[in-house]
């Protein structure tokens, strides 16, 4: 079996199973186990899976730059925006992550809504100026441009000083073996930060983070109230993370 073979067979398999255990398909194959691990390198480098002790799981289309991400599953993101937003009380207190499914929150918002607004991410603030009931705060901080947020203990200390009813977070994976996952580690601790302040958390999992991962943990899924997400109750993945304990009842399928 040539090398590009192997890689095409390897990328259907983690489609079809969720993750690739090197040491299970090597003996399968009947190949070197060095070989397998090789493939994952390049398939990793590659931007085409996420690699992990043993094996590999999908990678997160959603760690892609925030221009790209402004044009992946824009269907999903409404949807999954439209129900977090249903959680909102007039007069709520609540913090917004950063990212594209965030922004998809505040087009969702109801314009005379009573609320408050503590957000990380200059983006989600500056759609909101037209909000006229909304009382917006932006916490400061060094601007992590990947995802177009503020970071770094700054932002963390300012954090601090907020109470919140409930935080919509955005994550770039979530995977049964996983977790709740992004591609940076200040911007996870970040995230845990906010979900301490705020008495529920709540994921915004738009579709194409369904069955992803990334390199950092953000939270477990015992530290979240729910995963919000628009994909149908029989999907693979959503059975596997119902057995891992996600919380799913919230999803708008």
């Amino acid at each position: 079996m040539l090398p590009a073979e192997r890689r095409d067979l390897l990328l259907a398999r983690l489609r079809a199973d969720g993750k690739l255990v090197a040491k299970e398909i090597a003996a399968e194959w009947g190949i070197p186990e060095d070989n397998i691990r090789r493939d994952l390198r390049d398939l990793a480098a590659a931007g085409l899976c996420q690699r992990v002790y043993g094996g590999a799981l999908p990678a997160a289309p959603a760690a892609a730059d925030y221009a790209t991400r402004t044009s992946v599953a824009q269907a999903s993101k409404r949807r999954v925006a439209e129900a977090a937003v249903a959680l909102i009380r007039p007069g709520a207190t609540v913090l917004l992550d950063g990212g594209t499914t965030a922004l998809a929150v505040t087009a969702a918002l109801p314009v005379g809504l009573d609320v408050t607004v503590v957000t990380h991410s200059p983006t989600v603030a500056a759609a909101l100026v037209g909000h006229r009931r909304a009382d917006v705060y932006l916490l400061g901080g060094r601007l992590f441009k990947h995802s177009a947020v503020t970071c770094g203990a700054a932002t963390v200390e300012a954090a601090a000083r907020v109470t919140a009813d409930l935080f919509l977070l955005g994550v770039t994976g979530v995977h049964h073996r996983a977790g709740l996952t992004t591609g940076d580690p200040d911007e996870a601790a970040m995230k845990r930060a906010l979900a301490g302040r705020a008495a529920e958390t709540y994921v915004l999992a738009s579709s194409e983070k369904i069955g992803a991962a990334s390199p950092f943990e953000v939270l477990p899924f015992a530290a979240v109230t729910g995963v919000i997400t628009d994909l149908a109750g029989e999907h693979p993945e959503l059975v596997r993370l119902r057995e891992a304990g996600a919380p799913l009842s919230l999803s708008c399928a």
